[in-house]
């Protein structure tokens, strides 16, 4: 009502600041609860109109911060379904350094799966932050592996899903020059690259994943029926290296 009648905002259509909302969203400008990830100071907008002003954006503390706490609650909330699954050796390695380039280490027996977690509140995409020596890690690593969690507004696991390695490898910025380097990158994950659900190539951590009830990155919810039908064998080949 307010766009479709107020006289200031009378020079875009109802339908074209609706379509600029979704850009912003799909560029990463505002949030899947629609607050901005980026502040303006109240000088630069009192300058705006002059000709010689142009504002500075700058990356919002309380936005990068609020994105911090989403990933400790992804972390928490894989932890407890971990444990919950029955995975015998469960450690927080994120909460002792960040130079492991993983966040939860997990064993049984002779196997072992180093998981870093990406984790988000956004059901309709997947962007992730890889970091150079995250990339770095799994280069190295034959038993590390991306976990994406969608996290619940009570701070559960929505959904968990699996990103493909040789995905990311294709992904990630190619240095140009001795003198550069790229530290860290933004990703939009398609779905092709993503597996639901979590598991080694012979060992899956957690046998009942969380089921969304909608879809989520893209992916249609699997029934209770169809997902009791997958046989082990193929639960086994479900991530792909």
């Amino acid at each position: 009502m307010l766009f479709a009648n107020h006289p200031a905002y009378a020079d875009l259509t109802p339908a074209q600041y609706a379509e600029a909302l979704a850009w912003l969203r799909r560029t990463g400008m505002v949030t899947a609860m629609g607050h901005p990830v980026v502040e303006i100071s109240d000088s630069e907008l009192r300058d705006a109109g002059a000709a010689s002003a142009i504002p500075q954006v700058r990356w919002s503390r309380a936005a990068e911060e609020a994105r911090r706490a989403v990933g400790e609650l992804g972390e928490q909330a894989l932890l407890r379904l971990l444990i919950k699954g029955g995975v015998p050796q469960v450690r927080h390695v994120a909460a002792e350094s960040d130079a492991y380039g993983y966040d939860i280490a997990a064993g049984a027996s002779t196997e072992r799966a180093h998981l870093e977690v990406k984790s988000t509140t956004n059901p309709t995409r997947l962007v992730i932050h890889l970091t150079r020596h995250e990339y770095e890690v799994m280069a190295t690593d034959p038993v590390w592996y991306l976990v994406a969690v969608l996290v619940g507004r009570d701070g559960e696991a929505v959904n968990v899903a699996t990103v493909s390695r040789t995905w990311l490898r294709s992904a990630v910025p190619a240095d140009r020059d001795k003198a550069g380097r790229w530290e860290s990158a933004r990703l939009e994950v398609p779905t092709h690259a993503i597996t639901p659900g979590l598991a080694t190539k012979t060992w899956r951590l957690v046998e009942d994943w969380p089921v969304p009830s909608g879809s989520v990155w893209s992916f249609q919810p699997l029934s209770t029926t169809a997902r009791m039908s997958v046989s082990g064998e193929n639960r086994r080949g479900m991530l792909q290296p």
